[in-house]
């Protein structure tokens, strides 16, 4: 984004540096405050670049005080590089806590190391702020051969652990197909009730009569068990090839029906046949519901004439025909296509069911938005949970941290304003794409003697927005602290602009961030959609990573 710095170069104030001054008095008072308490000391004011030291914190307490030291990146402009364990050194009823820090920085310069909060109790203490330089490493040219500077090479990008996600993907996926293949679509082997059940009637008749032979009914004197089975036997090879109400029939119906069948030349059973059948039937009945008691050997009669008779009417039964035996095996594969196609029905139910119920699941656990989003995938929610880059834009640096790299633009400054400024400007997108990020430092030759006014820079920036077809700009103003407590000021608030130059304006929300010093002007612009929880997250992560030098801002 190209902004007009014209009128700003002639319009300054005296606003200025008035809020780091006084939040700079505060600290010194805090410090002098705590003195007695808490101490802070380093082992060296005078390192080269890249070379340690070490900086200590003493705080002397009670017992029964908890005492909090600062952690994380909190001596900027140093970096910290290791962070020692408390060392404890008990005196009498106190404490003399001991919290050490590795500190380093690797460009030459005076810097100040802030002073550093410190938690004892109920009660907050700073520390007093160092001052420390860093020297150059002497080289001796004559000694040491220069070097070309190495062309810029590009590296890979490091690798995800997606293929992680994706065996786990697997192997799950790979547990369900097995359980469905193991319950659903495996051959299972037959169980004994399923082999008897393939036989044809006869032979099952025939087995069922060998196991009423093994059973005990006879020697146990249990004759209503045992003809309630033998009759069984016979009832159901007659309802298979002869009758098929032969089970539900009584014993004069079943009787009946066969003489009726053997009269209308429909099977040729012999008289003796029925009657032999008739008479065993009618003992049966007496057995079961008279309670009459046949003597053993007559039971035992009954159970080989049944086993003749079937012999007689299998003999009598006709050959099933070409187009039976056809209906047959057509009636098998029919029944096989059912069983296949209730496997099917199964695995499908279960397949979606379990769907369904992941999606549920997940649902409540991460919000149905968020899972449908994953599904479906969402622009600002990939941007949001991939690799975010943390780089330093611009010099004086900016230290953000974006989900792309910010790409150097080049700003073409008249010959007239190219004395008196520069700038270097890098961004993500423009301000027609849904989501833009931008990092712009102007660097002024001879600042204003009364400062540089921040209202007036906010002011002609956004008259750059407007300069690039933002209109309806909404804006709101709130003051702004980085993590390392750098001051500016934040505008925010809503705009309209034309994505496809249709005359179609889309709104959209933006955030202005701006950063002054004596000669320098720090801003950082970003728009994003409106009503997008994800954009929402990505900016409050932008915001919360946004760093400078104290003494810059």
């Amino acid at each position: 984004m190209n902004y007009d710095f014209r009128i700003m170069r002639i319009k300054a104030s005296v606003i200025g540096h008035r809020s780091s001054v006084v939040f700079s008095v505060f600290c010194i008072l805090c410090s002098l405050f705590s003195f007695g308490q808490v101490k802070s000391s380093i082992d060296s004011t005078s390192i080269t670049i890249g070379e340690q030291i070490t900086y200590k914190v003493e705080v002397e307490t009670d017992t029964t005080n908890m005492v909090v030291f600062p952690e994380g990146q909190t001596f900027s402009p140093l970096e910290m590089i290791e962070s020692y364990r408390i060392d404890t050194i008990k005196n009498s009823d106190k404490y003399n806590l001991i919290k050490k820090y590795a500190l380093t920085q690797f460009d030459s310069g005076a810097y100040t190391i802030p002073s550093q909060k410190i938690l004892v109790g109920d009660k907050t203490f700073f520390t007093d702020s160092l001052k420390v330089e860093v020297n150059n490493v002497v080289v001796d040219t004559t000694k040491q051969g220069l070097y070309d500077i190495k062309p810029i090479i590009e590296v890979k990008k490091k690798g995800s652990n997606w293929w992680k996600y994706v065996l786990i993907t697997l192997l799950i996926v790979g547990v369900i197909a097995f359980l469905m293949y193991w319950f659903i679509w495996r051959q299972k082997p037959l169980t004994e009730e399923q082999k008897i059940a393939l036989l044809p009637p006869y032979d099952r008749a025939k087995l069922a009569l060998k196991k009423l032979d093994e059973s005990h009914y006879l020697e146990q004197a249990e004759l209503k068990e045992y003809y309630s089975e033998l009759t069984l036997i016979i009832r159901k090879y007659l309802d298979e090839k002869v009758y098929d109400h032969s089970l539900e029939s009584t014993t004069e119906e079943l009787i009946s029906r066969l003489r009726l069948l053997r009269e209308g030349n429909q099977i040729d059973l012999s008289q003796d046949t029925i009657k032999n059948i008739e008479s065993i039937l009618r003992r049966a009945d007496l057995v079961k519901f008279a309670k009459s008691t046949p003597d053993i050997a007559l039971a035992e009669l009954d159970r080989n004439t049944i086993d003749t008779e079937i012999d007689h009417v299998k003999e009598v039964l006709p050959e099933p025909t070409e187009e039976e035996k056809l209906l047959d095996e057509k009636y098998r594969e029919e029944l096989a296509r059912k069983k296949k196609r209730r496997k099917i029905m199964v695995t499908t139910v279960v397949g979606i069911s379990l769907l369904i119920m992941s999606f549920i699941g997940f649902s409540l656990k991460y919000g149905f938005n968020y899972v449908k989003d994953t599904i479906i995938g969402h622009d600002s929610k990939e941007l949001l949970e991939g690799d975010w880059i943390t780089s330093q834009y611009g010099v004086p640096p900016v230290t953000i941290s974006t989900p792309k790299v910010l790409k150097r633009t080049e700003v073409s400054l008249p010959d007239e304003l190219k004395q008196q400024m520069s700038m270097t400007l890098f961004a993500y997108g423009t301000l027609l794409d849904e989501f833009s990020v931008v990092v712009n430092t102007t660097l002024l030759s001879q600042p204003p003697k009364d400062g540089i006014d921040i209202e007036k820079t906010i002011e002609e920036s956004l008259k750059g927005l407007e300069a690039q077809g933002a209109k309806d700009i909404i804006t709101f103003n709130n003051e702004f602290a980085t993590p390392n407590g750098a001051e500016g000021v934040k505008t925010y608030g809503t705009l309209k602009f034309d994505v496809l130059k249709t005359g179609n304006f889309v709104e959209a929300n933006y955030v202005m961030l701006h950063f002054i010093s004596e000669n320098v002007i720090q801003q950082i612009m970003i728009t994003y959609p409106l009503d997008d929880v994800y954009a929402d997250q990505i900016i409050e992560r932008i915001l919360n990573s946004i760093e400078l030098k104290p003494g810059e801002a």
